[in-house]
């Protein structure tokens, strides 16, 4: 079976030198490029598998390059490597389009262990990634215009329920544990208590008029989180 090929976009050489061998190391075959442009170049002459970028980048940045690869609507995940300490750096990766973030600096093993993780999800969900809508049963998620339409009526939500709506369509089926959506959506540790995954839920199921006893969308899974139980499509 061919190796799976990753993106690796950082213009530090440093970080390229030392990450693309470990990469290799771990059972991927490594492309790298030097900066947002020079990645776009190389995602148009062969779509990698997954790509890796930083954020801060000469000429063309991490946010830009995630807005423009999924302006041309390719299935190509995103893991981008953030600034330590920025929730609100990590939030907007998230809402541009990245499947998942990483703070720098970070261990070798976990972003491994990320990219096999978005990897899975990602050939669990072919074409959801780059998708500008997403569709389950009669609601629509238009991620464009952020905009929800329930059985063509158009329902209001809130920006973070939205943003959780968006990121659990992308992963139907998956179980999400409250502390992986308050780290990956809220910027916040596992340490800190937080009820704002519930009451987002909460807000999801009211707007939804989804029945926690009988789910058309969002399912509890007891002691764990939620999971997205209606099947996805894209347009």
């Amino acid at each position: 079976m061919d190796r799976p090929c990753i993106l690796l976009v950082d213009d530090d050489a440093a970080i390229t030198d030392a990450l693309g061998p470990y990469l290799e190391r771990s059972g991927f075959a490594v492309r790298v490029a030097a900066d947002g442009q020079a990645a776009l170049d190389a995602v148009a002459h062969a779509v990698p598998d997954l790509m890796v970028a930083d954020v801060m980048m000469p000429r063309l940045d991490g946010r830009e390059l995630v807005r423009r690869v999924r302006a041309r609507r390719l299935t190509l995940p995103i893991i981008l490597l953030t600034q330590v300490g920025e929730s609100s750096e990590r939030s907007a990766a998230l809402d541009e389009g990245a499947d998942d973030y990483l703070n720098k600096p970070f261990d070798p093993h976990e972003l491994v262990a990320r990219i096999r993780a978005v990897l899975r999800r990602s050939a669990a969900t072919p074409g959801l990634a780059g998708a500008r809508t997403l569709t389950a049963r009669d609601l629509v998620l238009d991620r464009t215009a952020r905009r929800v339409h329930l059985a063509g009526r158009e329902v209001v939500l809130t920006p973070k329920a939205l943003t959780l709506l968006e990121h659990l369509m992308l992963r139907p089926g998956e179980v999400h544990t409250r502390e992986r959506l308050l780290a990956t959506l809220w910027g916040l540790d596992f340490a800190t208590p937080s009820r704002a995954v519930d009451h987002r839920v909460a807000e999801l199921r009211r707007e939804l008029h989804d029945d926690a006893s009988a789910p058309r969308f969002l399912e509890t899974v007891p002691s764990v989180g939620y999971r997205f139980v209606a099947p996805v499509g894209s347009a």
